[in-house]
């Protein structure tokens, strides 16, 4: 296990340097000066230099690089251009919004994802079967932030059980600030749910066709126990990786629902600096997602190693 694990931290740290490098030189050529962009199309030269000098924009390519990364591992994020507070302030200002409501968003999709998969996998071929998943290729089709609007149209406007967008902050109470998500997360949860319904269900009819379950079933558990006892477990392993996948997009990728909640998360926050040419914003918030990512993944391969026992071996 312990050689496994070493070889999954490895392979982590060499994805973020490779991460760090492709992030920095993406950003980089991208067009537009953000100096220019602050003071205007008629600055004058003399004044842009000294603004590129105040942002540590007159630096080498390689010299720039360092200095990001080496704050980055001192948790100094460098300080934003436009706002000039320092970034690390505004992440975690919009983090206490972006991650309540992927991990709000995840525990949804899999309170109904599990039990969904399981009850078709355990019918197959009835009409249930048949019903959970026309409802999961309905909901694998239709894009969340269609979902978001109906259900700010039907429980916002209409019935007005909850708010239309905007955040009430955790100074409001726990329960005013899970509220204000709710709706946000019900139009992430829905089409992940979809996909990992579908993921489990397929996981598990692969399982309980192996030649274990018939050898259980034949030593006199009925279908039910062979699937509690055996089946589940030995079908988590794709589940996890779309779990995993998932948690990675409801926290990178929420920049859409975020805007249509006006939620001040990170990926609105990405947005914004987008359209401000704030690239230290840009570059910071987007390699703490993809440290984000890459750190669910590792989670997930030490998960497959706890599942699985064959893995433990084949590393060792």
């Amino acid at each position: 296990m312990l050689r496994y694990f070493l070889k999954r931290l490895l392979s982590l740290v060499l994805s973020l340097l490779a991460a760090s490098v492709v992030i920095f030189l993406a950003l980089e050529v991208v067009p537009g000066d953000p100096a220019a962009y602050m003071l205007g199309l008629n600055a004058q030269e003399d004044t842009l230099n000294a603004l590129r000098e105040q942002l540590g924009l007159n630096g080498t390519l390689l010299e720039r690089y360092l200095s990001w990364v080496g704050g980055l591992l001192t948790g100094d994020f460098g300080i934003s251009y436009t706002y000039r507070t320092p970034v690390a302030d505004m992440i975690g200002d919009r983090l206490w919004v972006s991650l309540p409501l992927a991990l709000y968003a995840l525990t949804l999709s899999t309170l109904i994802a599990f039990p969904a998969g399981i009850w078709a996998a355990s019918r197959r071929g009835t009409y249930v079967d048949a019903g959970v998943m026309g409802v999961t290729q309905l909901g694998v089709a239709i894009p969340n932030f269609w979902f978001a609007m109906l259900m700010v149209l039907v429980f916002a406007i209409n019935l007005r059980w909850f708010s239309a967008g905007g955040f009430a902050g955790w100074d409001a109470g726990f329960w005013a600030g899970m509220k204000s998500l709710t709706l946000p997360a019900i139009a992430l949860a829905l089409p992940q749910a979809s996909i990992l319904t579908r993921v489990m269900r397929s996981s598990l009819l692969d399982t309980l066709s192996e030649d274990f379950i018939r050898t259980a079933r034949a030593k006199g558990l009925t279908k039910a126990q062979a699937m509690w006892r055996h089946a589940l477990r030995n079908a988590l392993i794709p589940v996890l990786t779309i779990l995993g996948l998932q948690f990675s997009f409801l926290l990178a990728g929420a920049i859409i629902i975020e805007n249509v909640f006006y939620l001040p998360g990170l990926g609105r926050l990405v947005f914004q600096a987008i359209s401000a040419r704030d690239l230290i914003v840009v570059e910071s918030v987007v390699m703490l997602l993809v440290f984000a990512v890459i750190m669910v993944n590792f989670a997930v391969d030490l998960a497959y190693a706890l599942v699985d026992p064959r893995l433990r071996r084949r590393a060792g």
